[in-house]
């Protein structure tokens, strides 16, 4: 599981706030925010909304997408996607066509066909 410090959608302050609640994972973080009544009791601990939870949560879920590390997150936001949520919202075709135009513009080698169709499948499964 990812360290929690590697999400970029979350203020350090939380961060900070998170590691002493003892979540340091992006694991931790979502199984202590798997139902609505966690999401509130965390974000009352931390001092943040259940929106802020909520896009933590989204960013975690996809970062633990299988073969995903730091340079696949800096991929995914260079093509626009910040969570699973945004996935969620594309067909696999333009998911594929995005991921391809933020591995050029980062100049890096992009994703297999396989790989990208992984991530876009348990992106879906995840969110059943």
């Amino acid at each position: 599981m990812p360290p929690i410090d590697e999400l970029i959608r979350i203020e350090p302050i939380y961060l900070d706030r998170l590691s002493r609640q003892g979540i340091f994972t992006t694991g931790l973080l979502l199984e202590v925010t798997e139902t609505i009544t966690r999401r509130q009791n965390l974000a009352d601990q931390v001092g943040a909304t259940t929106n802020d939870v909520l896009t933590w949560r989204d960013e975690a879920q996809m970062l633990n997408l299988a073969s995903f590390g730091h340079p696949e997150h800096q991929l995914l936001s260079q093509s626009g996607f910040e969570g699973l949520a945004d996935i969620l919202k594309v067909d696999l075709e333009t998911f594929g066509a995005r991921l391809t135009r933020g591995a050029q513009e980062l100049k890096m080698d992009r994703p297999s066909d396989l790989t990208i169709e992984g991530w876009w499948d348990q992106a879906h499964t995840l969110a059943e």
